[in-house]
């Protein structure tokens, strides 16, 4: 594999606008602290003087380097992803409940408005159509598997009003709850 040949200037302007476009191809590494970052990371720019660039996440931690806390550059995930999961693992255990922007907002530390543009950055959806796919999915096991009338499949499932469910289940699933109820009893009866 050819790799990326930038000169130490250029990783420095790269470092200097947090890019996140080259979080994959090199590590910073600051000799004061002993730590190292992603291109992409918002801490405090070191003295240009103080660091060192390496390529792979072994080299640098084998030269002495610890793993910011913050852009976490030995994880898998970006800080930003992480975000992502735990909005989408709140919105799972939360589904039930009435959820607002502001409540997810809380629960992972950010601005409701910042969180709607990462999330939507990250997935194409806003949280709430998220919740709303969720509610729908949910609704849609429990028409099938149980005797539960579509009002009561609603309200278990965290719909606020019947005509909101019914429009969001029509969107979903591109059928009415009960046209998805009889599909759903002939192929259980074939």
């Amino acid at each position: 594999m050819e790799q990326l040949q930038l000169t130490f200037d250029e990783k420095w302007e790269i470092i200097l606008a947090c890019d996140s476009a080259y979080d994959d191809v090199f590590l910073t590494a600051v000799k004061t602290t002993k730590i190292y970052c992603r291109p992409s990371c918002r801490s405090r720019k070191p003295k240009k003087e103080n660091v060192l660039f390496y390529q792979e996440r072994k080299e640098v931690e084998a030269a002495g380097f610890r793993a910011c806390k913050r852009c976490q550059p030995d994880s898998n995930q970006t800080p930003q992803m992480s975000v992502v999961s735990q909005v989408k693992t709140f919105l799972i255990d939360s589904y039930k409940q009435k959820v607002v922007l502001e409540d997810i907002a809380r629960h992972v530390g950010l601005s409701a408005f910042y969180l709607e543009r990462l999330f939507k950055q990250h997935t194409a959806e806003t949280p709430r159509s998220y919740l709303e796919k969720i509610r729908v999915d949910k609704a849609a096991h429990l028409i099938s598997t149980t005797s539960l009338s579509n009002l009561e499949v609603c309200y278990e499932v965290g719909f606020q009003s019947p005509s909101h469910f019914y429009h969001a289940f029509r969107k979903g699933k591109l059928c009415s709850p009960g046209e998805y109820r009889k599909k759903a009893r002939e192929e259980g009866a074939s």
